[in-house]
């Protein structure tokens, strides 16, 4: 593993010292310098993304940067002949390079931001999703801040001579989360205290987590230094922030970190205030995009330092480094959200699995709804169910009544095919006596896509995109190239056009003019409401930007659920129940309370799954039939996805495991960027034409698979064939 450098020559010793990212005067050269005296070996992690690439590098250490090159700091070498960031694994007595090697040529910082256990997490998820560990260790380590960086005191320098400084893990593939936990990794270097630490004495009492049965024996474990993992699926309403909170004052009583990931900043806001009452103001910290670059570094630094104990934030945050882990949550675990868009496209939750199992930490996994990932977990033991009972489930969820229904079809015939039947609007109108009213539209802007109004053919632009209207007086445009649309039928050539999909705006629009007397307030897209007062008004939202009102919603009206379940998806239902559950969960409880009602047949599960609030069968059922249909979880799926020449030479030539078959090709857009599979920078085959091919293997080869086809990504980059072959390991959309 030699680095790619020129050799190494005997001389004086060389006078360099810490890059600040100038050369710095009398360094030296490669004929001045001399490889340290201590452990001159250093094994680097080069930031190269090409997978026949991925492995760690062997330099020499000068001896001038013998203190400063310590395991996990940042560093710049020459690879290839051009100056390359890479971060310092470890550093040995011997080389396994037989040949010379090149000295490091900087240290950027003598700062070890890569800390053993993120190391060894990094290596495992680029193993698990057959990726590079130079990409995984993009998206773990923030860009360094050198002025962040220098503001606060820095770290005792590690001595390198220390074994503890050099696992192997920090090089060495990570065990699979199919196989057995691997024993809890030896605890970090002492380090300062949080500010304001929870003790035991302090444990609060379980407070909301006494309406679970197995609530308070969770908090015990946490307290008393075990790993509980939960599966939770949370009572609607809003205490689950401080629910989340009093989890973390257990574990951190038991001197242990814990890590916080939810999906967007407004329920890092509901959490950070709960920590914030919990554990004092200055536990924790908050990690988010709306930070800027230094004060994101700084509070990314504080937990790397040890100086504080919990860390809660968006994505990003799974990597946090927070020193002896005793606590993962994930809260709303199948929010999009919390799927990583850059390579290797990691989930929240499959990281933070696979970190609480390798560290020997507890998890929570929790939302009101549950998807069929978190059942696996459950069905293959490796967490708990963390429910309610049915009697305290139906004193804390509203009352929801489908409008199709077969009373209500007795009483209006038209509430099948109405979008906003009879039952929707005398339970907004006897509500708004009482307070808001919610009506969630799962399209934003105003009219989404429109058709003739003589033959009812869709209205679509040149390219084959729809044709949308974003306002009462818009012209048509593509939804896809923004160009103008006519509006003549290319069929019978009338020129009228009718909605076919209405969205927010248009949805606010008709709602002002069927309640005059009570103000309409729009959430969504650009604009989103955090929050609305008690005062009867009627709130338009998407989903996901639905505001909290206080005191709660007196009730809550889901339209168009056509439009969710009628996607092509394989989580259609799955995702539609999870927007339908957090919606009315900020209705209030109780069938006094408040009601939901659901725009849709009664007769479907997720509408099912709605009315008993029961995630529970609904995810083992979902999870029942991707079994019986070979799909995720149930078995591992890789995409691959690029010019079908290139992705068939690469099936052709790696050996996949066995039990595995390949399902395809189908169309994978080209030309056309809003096809299904379309991917951004997908580079098109000479004909234009872009392909995908589905691999499937059985769950436990699923590490085999990865393995089998970033070995073939890295024979076709070494040999530098044309055409980019796009890898994803268990995609979150598979039609």
């Amino acid at each position: 593993m030699a680095g790619v450098a020129g050799p190494v020559r005997a001389g004086p010793v060389g006078t360099g010292s810490v890059s600040t990212g100038r050369r710095q005067p009398g360094r030296g050269t490669a004929a001045t310098r001399q490889p340290a005296v201590i452990l001159p070996v250093a094994q680097v992690a080069v930031d190269v993304s090409l997978p026949h690439l991925d492995r760690p590098f062997e330099y020499l250490v000068p001896e001038a940067l013998a203190q400063a090159a310590v395991p996990g700091c940042r560093v710049r070498v020459r690879f290839a002949g051009r100056l390359t960031s890479g971060f310092l694994l470890r550093r040995t007595a011997e080389s396994e390079h037989q040949g010379r090697l090149g000295y490091l040529e900087r240290v950027v910082s003598p700062e070890p931001v890569l800390t053993p256990e993120i190391a060894g997490l990094a290596r495992a998820v680029a193993d698990r999703y057959g990726g590079t560990l130079a990409d995984v260790l993009r998206l773990a380590i923030p860009p360094r801040h050198a002025a962040a960086e220098a503001a606060a005191p820095g770290p005792e320098q590690p001595d390198p001579e220390q074994p503890a400084h050099a696992p192997s893990t920090l090089v060495r593939p990570a065990p699979a989360l199919e196989g057995p936990a691997p024993a809890p990794a030896a605890p970090a270097p002492a380090a300062p205290a949080p500010a304001a630490p929870v003790r035991a004495a302090d444990a609060r009492a379980p407070g909301p987590w006494s309406r679970y049965p197995a609530g308070p024996s969770f908090l015990a474990a946490l307290a008393s230094g075990r790993s509980p993992r939960a599966v939770w699926s949370a009572l609607p309403g809003a205490s689950w922030p401080t629910e989340i909170a009093l989890a973390v004052a257990a574990v951190a009583s038991a001197g242990r970190g814990a890590v916080v990931v939810v999906p967007d900043a407004r329920d890092l806001d509901r959490v950070d205030s709960a920590l914030t009452a919990v554990l004092g103001p200055a536990a924790h910290v908050i990690l988010s995009a709306s930070l800027g670059p230094a004060e994101r570094y700084r509070r990314w630094l504080s937990a790397a330092r040890g100086q504080v104990a919990v860390v809660a934030g968006t994505r990003s945050s799974m990597f946090a480094p927070v020193r002896d882990l005793g606590l993962v949550v994930l809260w709303d675990e199948g929010d999009d959200l919390l799927a990583e868009p850059r390579a290797p496209y990691p989930h929240a939750r499959e990281v933070l699995a696979l970190r609480a199992h390798r560290a020997g930490a507890g998890a929570l996994i929790a939302g009101f709804a549950r998807t069929a990932e978190a059942a696996q977990l459950v069905t293959a033991g490796w967490a708990r169910p963390l429910t309610a009972e049915r009697a305290t489930v139906r004193r804390w969820a509203p009352a929801v009544t489908a409008a199709g229904d077969d009373s209500e079809l007795a009483r209006d015939e038209a509430a099948r095919s109405a979008r906003l039947p009879s039952l929707a609007l005398r339970t907004a109108r006897e509500a708004l006596s009482r307070g808001p009213v919610l009506f969630q539209v799962p399209r934003r802007g105003y009219l989404a896509a429109v058709a003739c109004e003589r033959c009812h053919a869709p209205t679509r632009c040149r390219c084959g995109g729809p044709a949308q209207l974003a306002g009462a007086r818009a012209v048509p445009r593509c939804a896809w190239c923004g160009s103008v649309v006519s509006p003549a039928c290319l069929h019978c050539g009338h020129s009228g056009l009718r909605a076919l999909v209405t969205g927010a705006t248009r949805t606010a629009e008709e709602l002002g003019r069927a309640f005059p007397a009570v103000p309409v307030r729009t959430s969504g897209g650009s604009r989103v409401i955090t929050q609305v007062p008690s005062s009867p008004a009627v709130v338009v939202a998407t989903p996901g930007a639905e505001p909290s009102a206080d005191g709660g919603y007196a009730a809550a009206v889901l339209l168009d659920g056509w439009a969710l379940l009628g996607r092509p998806s394989l989580r259609a239902a799955e995702e539609t129940l999870r927007r339908w559950m957090n919606a009315a969960a900020l209705v209030r409880p109780g069938p006094d309370g408040g009601g939901v009602v659901v725009v849709a047949e009664a007769s479907l599960p997720p509408v099912q799954a709605l009315i008993r609030w029961d995630p529970v069968t609904f995810a083992e059922r979902e999870l029942a039939e991707r079994r019986t249909l070979r799909f995720p979880p149930a078995a591992r799926m890789a995409s691959l996805s690029g010019p079908h020449g290139a992705v068939r030479a690469l099936l052709d030539t790696v050996e996949l495991p066995p039990g595995a078959e390949v399902l395809g090709p189908v169309p994978a857009g080209g030309a056309d960027q809003g096809a299904v599979g379309a991917h951004p920078g997908d580079e098109a085959s000479p004909d234009g034409d872009l392909v995908r091919f589905l691999v499937r293997a059985p769950r436990s080869g699923g590490i085999a698979l990865a393995a089998a086809l970033r070995a073939g990504q890295a024979a076709r980059t070494a040999k530098k064939e044309p055409g980019a072959v796009r890898l994803e390991l268990d995609p979150a959309e598979l039609i």
